[in-house]
């Protein structure tokens, strides 16, 4: 599992750490994994030319201190200082001492520099920054865009929020994010993560000092699979767990037949469908047990999914909010859900926007929640009492009761098609009825989805049926680790 924590918790772990190592000891452990990775990046280091874009403070003496381990090793190596005044002194004596190139921002030779390098460290601004590039930050990322340098950021893009995620102006475009000690959420959240490019860990010794739990979390395959359930010998299809499905319409029938193809690609052990769709449903899937006399009068079930296609029909959203069992909300059913009434659950409660519906429901621009993902998925699960998956390029799931987020970055450009989100819906279903808490249903449904879409797709357009099809295959690569 990749963990990450906010700015705060890790300079309290840094101040902690140097309080027991030797003076810049921690520096030069994040300025050797940094060097090491640009070299790496850079394929040889002897005769390859190297710019450091460097701002005030420690970001700006990181990049001074792994640009005079590349100048010792044959790099040449040009330092471009945007605060002469408060450059990083000891970065900037080894950098100067191994024989780089120091020039002021504005000085001359900085754009030819620029433009023959083989490789651009952004120092700029560290994990304090607020805000876009300022000026004349900006004009050097310009001139490095233009010249298409590989790009490589210390610690995060400068220009990037990295508690949040957010992007509130002109930013850094890396290639490669060296960050150390841990992940911090920015690097893990879009629209930040799309600046970001690849991103490596350098271990510094943070993992001793770091605080439980982290702000944020990201499940790796063996994660998914410890939490996905698998039938014993004495299983029946109650211990595989029942999922209700409450979906579809006279409009829009596929979305049933998609919620109810995710729940059983899921694992669930039977499904009961509810709505108007039936004939759509036994004809695709002849093993789902149909009703016409509404969720009360359905069967057993350990979990319901509710709201895919459903259209105008409140009453039956109403009804399935009332059920003492775990309930997915998604698609209709967050328009029609009565915010009051999902409050007042006591059994788990999993909802599922994309970010027009979560724009809807927390009364802000669609914008606004894409720009904000993290803080638009903690309202959500904080307004309604209920655990929030937004979903998107990065899908964010937090829990009402606070914790670590889970975000997951599985998914694929081309999971953007009509009736995906429903497999989903199915999926999660399939897995709250199996046991899964919300928290974990809703993670390891979306890592799943997200990588039946990857599966399915493998570079050509899909369809949401493909992905449905694809989600046994990701269940088994999960497995297979």
């Amino acid at each position: 599992m990749r963990t990450a924590y906010g700015v705060e918790t890790v300079r309290a772990a840094e101040r902690e750490l140097m309080a027991r190592l030797p003076e810049g000891a921690l520096m030069q452990r994040a300025a050797a994994g940094l060097a090491v990775a640009c070299g790496q990046l850079m394929g040889r280091v002897y005769g390859s030319r190297v710019v450091l874009l460097v701002g005030s403070g420690d970001n700006g003496g990181d990049a001074l201190y792994a640009g005079a381990r590349l100048a010792r090793r044959g790099a040449g190596v040009t330092a471009v200082l945007l605060a002469p005044e408060r450059t990083h002194a000891g970065g900037l004596a080894a950098l100067r001492g191994a024989g780089g190139t120091v020039r002021g921002a504005q000085g001359d030779g900085v754009e030819r520099a620029i433009r023959r390098a083989d490789l651009v460290v952004d120092g700029i601004v560290g994990i304090g920054g607020r805000g876009g590039l300022r000026a004349d930050a900006l004009a050097l990322a310009e001139l490095v865009r233009e010249a298409g340098a590989a790009v490589v950021a210390v610690d995060l893009p400068s220009g990037v929020d990295a508690d949040s995620g957010e992007v509130r102006g002109a930013a850094i475009r890396a290639d490669l994010t060296v960050t150390f000690g841990t992940h911090k959420p920015g690097l893990l959240i879009d629209p930040a993560r799309e600046y970001a490019g690849t991103v490596r860990l350098v271990d510094i010794g943070l993992g001793e000092v770091l605080p439980e739990p982290a702000e944020l979390e990201a499940l790796q395959h063996a994660d998914v699979a410890r939490l996905l359930p698998v039938p014993g010998v004495e299983s029946d299809k109650y211990r595989r767990g029942v999922v209700g499905i409450a979906a579809g319409s006279a409009r829009y029938p596929g979305a049933a037949v998609l919620a109810v193809a995710g729940a059983l690609r899921g694992g669930a052990g039977a499904v009961r469908y509810v709505g108007p769709a039936a004939d759509a449903v036994i004809a695709r899937f002849p093993e789902v047990l149909v009703s016409d006399q509404g969720p009360h009068r359905a069967g057993r079930v350990q979990a319901w999914v509710v709201g895919p296609g459903a259209g105008d029909d409140a009453a039956t959203v109403a009804e399935v909010l009332e059920a003492d069992v775990p309930v997915l909300i998604d698609a209709d059913g967050l328009r029609l859900a009565e915010k009051e009434a999902v409050r007042g659950r006591t059994a788990p409660t999993l909802m599922t926007p994309h970010a027009g519906e979560a724009a809807a429901l927390l009364g802000v621009g669609r914008a606004e929640v894409e720009g904000a993902r993290l803080r638009a998925v903690r309202e959500l699960a904080a307004r309604y009492g209920a655990t929030a998956l937004l979903k998107g390029s990065t899908t964010l799931v937090a829990d009402p009761a606070g914790g670590a987020v889970r975000v997951n970055a599985t998914g694929t450009g081309w999971l953007a098609t009509a009736g995906s989100g429903d497999v989903l819906s199915g999926l999660g279903g399939s897995l709250l009825a199996a046991g899964l808490s919300a928290l974990d249903a809703g993670s390891a449904g979306a890592y799943l989805h997200g990588l039946a879409g990857r599966l399915a797709a493998e570079g050509a357009p899909v369809g949401a049926h493909d992905v449905a099809e694809a989600v046994r295959r990701a269940w088994r690569d999960v497995q297979d680790v």
